[in-house]
């Protein structure tokens, strides 16, 4: 499951994708000091033992010594012995996907012609 990633690296990570409560819950990440994920926003979309969540993100890239572009995630958390852990997750890795994701569910929304 860790690959060759050393034990005290995979444990850290294990910590930062796990949390008790929905808002302790981030995607913000740091290493050796640096805020390698940079979490600027974070929805709510479900809440219970099965947790959605929508994050909004940039990555450190150390070649350039700033974040890259914003980036978005949705992610879903299972709550077992107290504790939310990531079961999935997908990245939405473009403004341009973003915006391609928004459209069609707004037709299809429509279509529907279903309110909230």
């Amino acid at each position: 499951m860790r690959g060759n990633a050393p034990l005290f690296l995979w444990i850290k990570k294990v910590k930062a994708m796990s949390a008790e409560h929905i808002d302790d819950i981030t995607i913000a990440y740091e290493e050796d000091g640096t805020l390698l994920i940079e979490e600027l926003g974070k929805k709510i979309l479900s809440k219970g033992l099965n947790t959605t969540i929508l994050f909004r993100y940039r990555e450190w890239d150390s070649n350039a010594q700033a974040y890259g572009p914003e980036k978005y995630s949705i992610r879903r958390y299972k709550k077992t012995a107290g504790i939310f852990r990531q079961q999935n997750k997908f990245n939405i890795s473009s403004a341009k996907q973003a915006r391609l994701i928004i459209e069609a569910l707004s037709d299809w929304v429509a279509e529907s012609g279903e309110g909230d």
